[in-house]
């Protein structure tokens, strides 16, 4: 009976966390860090919103901007871009770092690059011609996918 009671206990603490974890929650632009409003602004000034939410994880907190023409953008709990994904435009190439423009522009002349995502330890961009480029925090090339 005992060994029962703690089975079921766990399970509805593991209900629990999962239900508290996985909290989206539609927001405004102006609710969001600086940082974001900001990086909106300036990249993508004509753009309508259709969606802008914030999801809650058990850890962190994470924004995601969806645009009515299909552009797409997540952010950090700070405010910092970590996905830009232009399904039929090129990414803003303001922020995409020189080293991974060139490489582009060297190897693949005759693409664009239409996603790019970070996080601490990578870059990955995605281009026009499907190829997904893999980048080390020294932009060296570590991975390439098609």
């Amino acid at each position: 009976m005992k060994k029962l009671l703690v089975l079921f206990v766990c399970l509805f603490t593991m209900q629990a966390a999962k239900v508290w974890a996985d909290d989206d929650r539609p927001v405004k632009v102006e609710q969001m860090p600086q940082q974001a409003q900001q990086f909106i602004k300036k990249h993508f000034p004509k753009s309508s919103v259709a969606l802008a939410k914030m999801e809650v994880d058990l850890f962190s907190k994470s924004y995601e901007v969806l645009f009515t023409n299909g552009d797409k953008l997540e952010f950090d709990s700070k405010g910092a871009w970590t996905e830009v994904n232009c399904k039929y435009s090129a990414v803003p190439a303001e922020i995409i770092p020189a080293a991974i423009k060139t490489h582009v522009k060297k190897h693949y002349p005759d693409t664009k690059i239409i996603k790019i995502e970070k996080d601490s330890r990578d870059y990955e961009v995605e281009l026009s011609n499907k190829w997904e480029i893999k980048f080390d925090k020294k932009f060296n090339v570590i991975d390439i996918d098609r």
